[in-house]
């Protein structure tokens, strides 16, 4: 199966047509309204620095339920003891920069590029990008970033300074999610830290009928009171 190469128009061929490894189509640009439009679909971007822009839709899907949202006795313990103070939308830059300095295991490159930063800074300006972080002593410990649409949101990526710092705003944001009633959290690949906090993977095809249902109820504020 061909993967397809974006022009200027603002669109995207659909993503079932994705080959095998999720890899959808390659090219087009990182604006808010192509964002806008990815995300709607079920498509993401991912790349390196030096390459064109790649868009994905993997199959299956990793997906967290907020309600099935598992903490372990540790994380609650430690929790309780409000060791950090989390905050929403307050370090937006420094947390993707955060993200992008952090080390992976499968190697030192980051795919959050410089053409990266930028687009989803002025994302989060628009209104759909929104972090959140994790302090102590004043400075940040921790964090993650992902999009807000109607009743779901898209994690994309969290880095830690301070051990279990990422965690600890991640339980918060889930937990802020749930009271909101939002549907789903798009989580895209999957990784054995988020199948131990509950996520799960389910066929792109259900994921996408929920996707469809969720963005087109009423949108939501996401606007969360910072809490300690």
């Amino acid at each position: 199966m061909p993967i397809f190469s974006l022009s200027d128009r603002l669109s995207f061929p659909p993503p079932n047509l994705a080959i095998k490894e999720g890899l959808l189509a390659i090219g087009g640009d990182l604006s808010v309204e192509r964002l806008i439009l990815a995300y709607q679909s079920g498509i993401f971007p991912w790349y390196s620095e030096g390459e064109p822009i790649l868009w994905w839709s993997p199959d299956p899907r990793l997906v967290l339920y907020p309600e099935e949202l598992r903490i372990s006795k540790s994380l609650r313990r430690l929790m309780k003891k409000r060791l950090f103070q989390i905050t929403f939308d307050k370090a937006f830059a420094s947390v993707i920069q955060g993200c992008a300095e952090a080390k992976r295991s499968y190697g030192e490159g980051t795919w959050i590029t410089e053409e990266m930063k930028l687009a989803y800074c002025e994302f989060h300006r628009q209104g759909y990008a929104h972090s959140v972080e994790a302090w102590k002593n004043d400075k940040l410990a921790g964090g993650l970033y992902g999009i807000s649409m109607g009743r779901a949101f898209f994690g994309e990526s969290m880095f830690t300074r301070v051990s279990n710092a990422s965690k600890v705003a991640f339980v918060t944001l889930v937990e802020s999610l749930r009271r909101l009633d939002y549907v789903l959290i798009d989580c895209q690949v999957k990784t054995d830290h988020l199948i131990r906090f509950g996520a799960r993977e389910v066929p792109r095809k259900i994921f996408l009928e929920q996707l469809g249902k969720a963005i087109g109820e009423t949108k939501r504020q996401f606007a969360f009171s910072n809490v300690s």
